[in-house]
């Protein structure tokens, strides 16, 4: 009454289905499986770095207001 509903949810990344993504997926396992465990150690140590940065910005900022002397 109020439209067509799939059936099936459809996975639209630039034309491509389901099929068509797992074939890319195994490929680029296939191709950069060896380099996975390394970049995903990488990509971790970034954001443990990340989030150091911000609780440092934050603690700096705290400090400031805390030992502000009033004139």
């Amino acid at each position: 009454m109020f439209g067509i509903v799939p059936s099936a949810p459809v996975l639209a990344f630039m034309g491509l289905g389901t099929p068509e993504l797992i074939i890319l997926g195994i490929i680029v396992l296939l191709l950069f499986g060896s380099r996975l465990p390394s970049a995903m150690r990488a990509l971790g140590g970034s954001v443990n770095s990340f989030k150091k940065g911000m609780d440092e910005g934050q603690d700096d900022d705290s400090d400031r207001f805390q030992n502000r002397d009033d004139v």
